[in-house]
């Protein structure tokens, strides 16, 4: 049913008195608002038709209305209104960015707590690598007798390493042999593409150095499932215990349980696909536990195949309109200060002096 656009104005109210007090709202404190040209008793009709509906609900029998999941859901999809930064905040953020976020192995962690800390909220972050990593070269050096060193570069300008004693004797004309062969049959490929068969296929290729293969594709797949992992971190979830919702002692016990990074290592792949912000209300979300909360989550990109996320977990009531602004901002800051610069470009007709 589509509701009329006196429901929806009455809903948005309803919703956003209830975010701002965590209080059943009534209809008297609906019809106070400034912008509210309605009598106490429409609202009060309009409320129990929406409650009807399913969009709110009533704690209590004399108590006023909370939004339900429904009516939460209906409200970020269409009835929210845009939450515009103050100058303060961007620039609190931008502080607080060019500040803390100086290495990027520690980024996830550090924007974790950034957004934590902006939104007063318990705090997502994560990095994953888009589509599989793979090797661009692969190296092989003699290190003495009876070892070699084995170099992989990486996919996003990594590169390990790993020290390989061989039980026979292998000269370096074999070494270069065997670097030519996975050179050009195992570099480009992603995680699921070595199989047994491809192993096989290189060893007959290999020649007296083939007993080093199974050794270099069990090294060059590991590195590779480490490139495809989630680093996920967590960051706030004692803020919870400062809200209404969670002053149950046992609730908060059983939502704090499941806020860790275990239990969010599954987002960045519900982000895929998706555009902009996602909200998963109440009882979208996969854990039982989570219920009664909402998680909100936007994307940002890393630069190198790697794909960024960041995202809050509070209640249903929480101000979605605000923490979305503030997501999207901070994503769109993470973008920009990873983004590598472009080289300068020469004018048409000119040309560098030596």
């Amino acid at each position: 049913m589509e509701l009329s656009e006196r429901k929806k104005k009455v809903l948005r109210s309803v919703v956003d008195l209830y975010i701002r007090t965590a209080e059943p709202v009534g209809s008297k404190a609906v019809a106070e608002l400034p912008d509210m040209n309605y009598s106490s008793a429409t609202i009060r009709n309009e409320m129990a038709e929406l409650t009807t509906l399913g969009y709110l609900e009533q704690p209590h029998t004399s108590a006023g209305r909370v939004p339900s999941a429904s009516g939460y859901r209906l409200y970020v999809d269409e009835l929210m209104l845009d939450y515009r930064l103050s100058i303060d905040e961007t620039k609190s953020i931008n502080s607080a960015i060019e500040e803390k976020m100086q290495r990027i192995d520690k980024m996830v962690e550090n924007v974790a707590k950034l957004v934590s800390q902006a939104t007063n909220l318990p705090a997502i972050s994560a990095a994953s690598r888009q589509g599989g990593g793979s090797v661009t070269r692969f190296d092989l050096i003699l290190a003495g007798r009876g070892s070699v060193i084995l170099v992989l570069m990486l996919s996003g300008d990594q590169v390990v390493n790993k020290l390989i004693k061989l039980p026979i004797s292998i000269t370096e004309s074999d070494l270069k042999v065997l670097c030519a062969v996975l050179n050009a049959a195992m570099t480009g490929l992603v995680l699921e593409e070595f199989t047994p068969e491809l192993m096989d296929r290189v060893m007959r290729s290999a020649g007296a150095a083939a007993n080093l293969v199974p050794v270099i594709v069990d090294f060059t797949t590991e590195a590779l499932r480490g490139m495809a992992a989630t680093n996920v971190s967590v960051a706030g979830q004692s803020k919870l215990l400062g809200l209404p919702e969670y002053r149950d002692v046992e609730k908060a016990q059983r939502v704090l349980s499941s806020i860790d990074e275990d239990a969010f290592s599954n987002l960045p792949a519900v982000m895929q696909g998706a555009n902009g912000t996602k909200v998963l209300v109440g009882p979208e979300n996969v854990a039982d536990e989570l219920k009664d909360t909402s998680v909100v989550m936007t994307k940002f990109d890393i630069g190198d195949g790697l794909q960024g996320m960041i995202g809050v977990v509070g209640p249903t009531r929480m101000d979605y309109a605000k923490v979305t602004a503030r997501l999207s901002y901070f994503a769109e800051s993470l973008s920009k200060m990873f983004a590598k610069p472009e080289q300068p470009q020469l004018e048409e007709g000119k040309h560098e002096e030596n």
